[in-house]
């Protein structure tokens, strides 16, 4: 193996003069990149990933659901397709029976949150797109960056890094060869089930069942639905339409010891969801093959190890039912940015980011973490419970507020 010194020892002087490596383009990744090369005009930037270059990705249906800061931060670095994404005008967040009936709501109708985007004074709550839609314009965006500035932005696709060294002044990354650079971004996750363990991992016993439901042509428009069930959350998702058709995806939460979806057919599956939706997103007309994921959290306890970053999944994987995972690594990647673009010492901006990072991350993590880990308790009275504290919710216009907030762009 063939070692490829820095080519200057004063590259490593500033933060805004670094050798940077991205490992992984994926959204988190290509997105820093992007970020990087735009506001850190004196980077040199690498970006590997193991994925070779002339392979697709923009058939990849699997669903990604965006917060608006993060549809905003995509459309300030012009990889931000609109006509592929949908855009969430209303979340309506309930509980399956049994449960309470609350005056607030009126004589009949369960306890819910309703937000929408009318309400919150913007042209919409978030979006929903598949990662090759997502990944497709960012990879398209980076490749046509790089190559107007190929002395300053490289690409190794086809590349996979196979270990990264801490140095006193940087990282030594293995990917054929061994090159050191001054900071490392890792932005590879994958599946709770495929990975390593971190430092905070719980198994939550349970599967997610995901796939594609189709709707009645009346089903609201842009209507995103989270339902606590008494086996988990099931969240709906809109999609764009296709062939006219309404559609939504399906995020589907069992515990693992009571699952018995494999077992159903199609109308058996739509009947029970059917059951357990509220009766506003209408009729479903038609279920797609699922496919099921592990659940558990795995959790760095720091973004930062030494001159090593991580961010999105492979800082922290969490359970879906905030749907938040993604929108959590671009905030990641834009405050290291942000921290590297004011300049001066690295290990400075690289503790500005870890302390700035650190409420919005232990809340998103610690607020999942106690949602999933709630749906494996039987205690009596707890659906009454969680019934009463939607219906606070909803009543109190300034908590409903924040919310939303925190939903749109983090907590700040």
């Amino acid at each position: 193996m063939r070692t490829i010194p820095p080519p200057d020892a004063a590259s490593a002087a500033t933060a805004n003069q670094l050798r940077l490596a991205v490992v992984g383009a994926g959204p988190a990744g290509l997105t820093l990149a992007l970020l990087a090369a735009q506001l850190l005009p004196q980077a040199q930037i690498t970006l590997f990933d193991a994925r070779p270059l002339d392979r697709d990705v923009s058939a990849d249906p699997r669903t990604l659901a965006l917060a608006l800061g993060s549809v905003q931060l995509l459309q300030r670095l012009q990889a931000w397709d609109a006509s592929q994404a949908q855009a969430i005008l209303t979340v309506e967040v309930s509980q399956a029976p049994p449960t309470l009936t609350h005056p607030l709501f009126g004589p009949s109708a369960a306890p819910a949150v309703a937000l929408s985007a009318a309400e919150q004074g913007v042209s919409e709550l978030g979006a929903v797109i598949s990662y090759g839609q997502l990944v497709a314009p960012l990879q398209a965006r980076w490749l046509a960056r790089a190559a107007l500035e190929p002395t300053r932005l490289s690409s190794r696709f086809g590349t996979p890094v196979r270990g990264l060294k801490p140095l006193a002044d940087g990282v030594e990354i293995d990917a054929e060869i061994a090159e050191q650079f001054d900071l490392a971004v890792v932005a590879e996750g994958g599946v709770f089930a495929e990975q390593a363990r971190k430092a905070i991992s719980h198994d939550y016993q349970q599967n997610a069942w995901v796939g594609t439901l189709t709707l009645a042509a009346d089903s609201p428009a842009g209507a995103a639905y989270e339902r606590f069930t008494r086996n988990g959350p099931l969240a709906l998702l809109p999609l764009p339409p296709k062939g006219g058709e309404r559609r939504a995806a399906l995020v589907w939460c069992m515990p693992q010891a009571e699952d018995e979806i494999a077992e159903l057919s199609d109308s058996q599956r739509l009947a029970v969801l059917q059951s357990l939706l509220p009766d506003s997103v209408g009729t479903l007309q038609a279920i797609s093959p699922l496919k099921c994921f592990a659940l558990g959290l795995n959790a760095e306890r720091s973004l930062v190890n030494g001159r090593i970053v991580r961010i999105g999944n492979a800082a922290q994987t969490l359970h879906p039912v905030a749907g938040q995972g993604l929108n959590l690594g671009l905030r990641d990647g834009y405050a290291l940015v942000d921290a590297l673009r004011a300049g001066g010492n690295i290990e400075a901006a690289l503790r500005r980011v870890e302390w700035q990072r650190a409420p919005d991350r232990w809340s998103m993590i610690s607020t999942t973490d106690f949602l999933a880990r709630s749906f494996a308790w039987r205690w009596p009275g707890l659906p009454i419970a969680r019934g009463l504290a939607l219906a606070a919710l909803q009543a109190a216009s300034p908590l409903k507020k924040a919310l939303a907030r925190q939903m749109m762009f983090g907590r700040r």
